[in-house]
Protein backbone atom coordinates (compact mmCIF):
# COMPACT_ATOMS: atom_id res chain seq x y z
CA UNK A 1 0.00 0.00 0.00
CA UNK A 2 1.42 3.52 -0.38
CA UNK A 3 1.50 6.31 1.79
CA UNK A 4 -1.51 7.61 -0.04
CA UNK A 5 -3.12 4.51 0.88
CA UNK A 6 -2.78 4.48 4.36
CA UNK A 7 -4.55 7.81 4.06
CA UNK A 8 -7.35 6.87 2.81
CA UNK A 9 -10.95 6.84 4.98
CA UNK A 10 -11.58 2.75 4.12
CA UNK A 11 -8.40 1.77 4.80
CA UNK A 12 -8.45 3.46 7.91
CA UNK A 13 -10.79 1.17 9.65
CA UNK A 14 -11.71 -2.08 11.60
CA UNK A 15 -11.72 -5.12 9.13
CA UNK A 16 -9.10 -3.20 6.48
CA UNK A 17 -6.17 -5.17 5.66
CA UNK A 18 -2.77 -4.77 5.02
CA UNK A 19 -1.28 -6.01 1.14
CA UNK A 20 0.57 -9.04 2.60
CA UNK A 21 4.82 -9.42 2.52
CA UNK A 22 5.86 -12.81 0.86
CA UNK A 23 9.99 -13.51 2.15
CA UNK A 24 11.42 -16.65 1.34
CA UNK A 25 12.50 -19.04 0.89
CA UNK A 26 14.87 -18.86 4.18
CA UNK A 27 18.32 -19.77 3.28
CA UNK A 28 21.33 -20.80 5.30
CA UNK A 29 22.84 -17.37 3.73
CA UNK A 30 20.03 -15.37 5.48
CA UNK A 31 20.44 -16.82 8.51
CA UNK A 32 24.51 -16.39 8.51
CA UNK A 33 24.05 -12.93 7.51
CA UNK A 34 20.70 -11.93 10.40
CA UNK A 35 23.50 -13.56 12.66
CA UNK A 36 26.38 -11.71 11.37
CA UNK A 37 24.31 -8.24 11.84
CA UNK A 38 22.38 -9.42 15.35
CA UNK A 39 25.03 -10.79 16.92
CA UNK A 40 23.17 -13.92 17.35
CA UNK A 41 25.31 -16.52 16.65
CA UNK A 42 23.18 -19.42 18.73
CA UNK A 43 24.29 -22.63 17.12
CA UNK A 44 20.61 -24.07 16.90
CA UNK A 45 20.33 -21.29 13.42
CA UNK A 46 23.88 -21.99 12.28
CA UNK A 47 25.07 -25.53 13.01
CA UNK A 48 23.10 -28.32 11.48
CA UNK A 49 24.82 -31.02 13.51
CA UNK A 50 23.94 -28.83 16.32
CA UNK A 51 20.34 -28.44 15.44
CA UNK A 52 20.26 -32.14 14.50
CA UNK A 53 21.48 -33.27 17.85
CA UNK A 54 18.56 -31.00 19.45
CA UNK A 55 16.22 -33.04 17.81
CA UNK A 56 15.54 -30.95 14.78
CA UNK A 57 15.72 -31.86 11.20
CA UNK A 58 17.88 -28.79 10.34
CA UNK A 59 18.64 -25.17 11.48
CA UNK A 60 15.52 -22.66 12.24
CA UNK A 61 15.22 -19.29 11.47
CA UNK A 62 15.82 -16.61 14.12
CA UNK A 63 12.91 -15.84 16.06
CA UNK A 64 13.69 -11.98 15.58
CA UNK A 65 14.82 -12.21 11.77
CA UNK A 66 10.70 -13.33 11.79
CA UNK A 67 9.67 -10.73 14.18
CA UNK A 68 11.61 -8.42 11.74
CA UNK A 69 9.48 -9.31 8.67
CA UNK A 70 6.31 -8.58 10.70
CA UNK A 71 7.47 -5.12 11.49
CA UNK A 72 8.56 -4.34 7.67
CA UNK A 73 5.20 -5.26 6.52
CA UNK A 74 3.98 -2.69 9.14
CA UNK A 75 6.30 -0.01 7.83
CA UNK A 76 5.59 -0.85 4.38
CA UNK A 77 2.45 0.22 5.00
CA UNK A 78 2.73 2.95 7.55
CA UNK A 79 4.96 5.56 7.66
CA UNK A 80 7.99 4.31 10.21
CA UNK A 81 7.31 7.23 13.08
CA UNK A 82 3.39 6.36 13.22
CA UNK A 83 4.49 2.74 15.09
CA UNK A 84 3.76 2.99 18.53
CA UNK A 85 3.94 -0.75 19.35
CA UNK A 86 5.32 -3.63 18.39
CA UNK A 87 4.01 -7.27 20.08
CA UNK A 88 4.86 -10.88 18.67
CA UNK A 89 4.11 -14.39 20.32
CA UNK A 90 6.03 -17.42 18.65
CA UNK A 91 3.69 -20.11 18.23
CA UNK A 92 6.14 -22.54 16.06
CA UNK A 93 9.70 -23.12 14.52
CA UNK A 94 10.48 -21.22 10.94
CA UNK A 95 12.05 -23.75 8.83
CA UNK A 96 15.21 -23.14 6.82
CA UNK A 97 13.51 -23.37 3.01
CA UNK A 98 10.36 -21.72 4.42
CA UNK A 99 8.34 -19.33 2.64
CA UNK A 100 6.67 -16.87 4.56
CA UNK A 101 3.68 -14.82 4.32
CA UNK A 102 2.79 -12.15 6.93
CA UNK A 103 -0.66 -10.38 6.95
CA UNK A 104 -2.27 -8.05 8.96
CA UNK A 105 -5.62 -6.30 9.56
CA UNK A 106 -6.63 -3.72 11.19
CA UNK A 107 -9.07 -4.60 14.85
CA UNK A 108 -9.58 -1.07 15.84
CA UNK A 109 -9.81 2.95 16.16
CA UNK A 110 -9.22 4.28 18.92
CA UNK A 111 -7.99 7.47 20.36
CA UNK A 112 -4.74 7.66 23.18
CA UNK A 113 -2.56 10.42 24.09
CA UNK A 114 -3.90 12.75 22.07
CA UNK A 115 -3.65 10.82 18.76
CA UNK A 116 -6.08 8.62 16.61
CA UNK A 117 -4.67 5.42 16.50
CA UNK A 118 -5.34 2.03 14.86
CA UNK A 119 -4.44 -1.59 16.53
CA UNK A 120 -3.45 -4.29 13.90
CA UNK A 121 -3.41 -8.00 14.19
CA UNK A 122 -0.76 -9.71 12.57
CA UNK A 123 0.81 -13.15 11.50
CA UNK A 124 3.13 -14.59 9.94
CA UNK A 125 2.36 -18.22 8.46
CA UNK A 126 4.96 -20.59 6.37
CA UNK A 127 3.74 -22.25 2.98
CA UNK A 128 1.90 -25.01 4.61
CA UNK A 129 -0.13 -22.56 6.39
CA UNK A 130 1.43 -22.97 10.01
CA UNK A 131 0.88 -19.87 11.77
CA UNK A 132 4.79 -19.09 13.04
CA UNK A 133 3.96 -15.78 14.45
CA UNK A 134 1.12 -14.18 16.26
CA UNK A 135 1.54 -10.21 16.77
CA UNK A 136 -0.31 -6.65 17.57
CA UNK A 137 1.04 -3.34 16.74
CA UNK A 138 -0.50 -0.02 17.12
CA UNK A 139 0.32 2.76 14.96
CA UNK A 140 -0.80 6.81 15.11
CA UNK A 141 -3.02 7.95 11.95
CA UNK A 142 -1.27 11.31 10.78
CA UNK A 143 2.16 10.79 12.82
CA UNK A 144 5.41 11.41 10.06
Amino acid sequence: MTATAFTETAALQPGATLPPLNVGPITRADLALYAGASGDHNPIHIDIDFAKAAGLPDVIAHGMLSMAFLARLVTNWAPQPALRALSTRFTAMTQVGAEIKCEGRVTERFEADGETRLRLALTAKDQSGAVTLDGEAVIAIGAA
